[in-house]
């Protein structure tokens, strides 16, 4: 009996550490700067619906220059972790990835970035 109510005692206090996930919308608006004739513009990141694996295709706005993108996610982390790639070219070799920090009490989120520049 001792056995059980120890395991159910560890049991509701995993339960207790967990954070609450909230949905989230980030709207992203993406600047690019310096090329032509762009195919295809894109994310990776941690977090659904991003992954590090294959872009998450953003619409272009205005040729060769603006780019949009909305995702919408159901998370208990405080932050995810992204870069851009253009044509397959991952933006900011070498550094750090960009942040997008999700505001506690918000559930909308505005993001605007210029293709390798932190």
């Amino acid at each position: 009996m001792k056995k059980y109510l120890s395991i159910l005692l560890l049991g509701l206090l995993a339960c207790s550490c967990v954070q609450k996930a909230t949905d989230k919308t980030v709207f992203v608006t993406l600047t690019v700067t310096g090329k032509k004739n762009i195919q295809s513009v894109g994310m990776r990141g941690e977090g659904n619906p991003l992954s590090w694996e294959q872009d998450y295709a953003m619409k272009e706005v205005i040729k060769d220059s603006v780019y949009e993108a909305c995702l919408h996610s159901r998370t208990a982390f405080a932050y995810s972790e992204m870069k851009f790639t253009v044509d397959g070219q991952w933006e900011l070799e070498n550094q750090p990835n960009r942040k997008i920090v999700y505001e506690e009490g918000k559930d909308t989120l505005f993001v605007h970035a210029t293709f390798n520049q932190p």
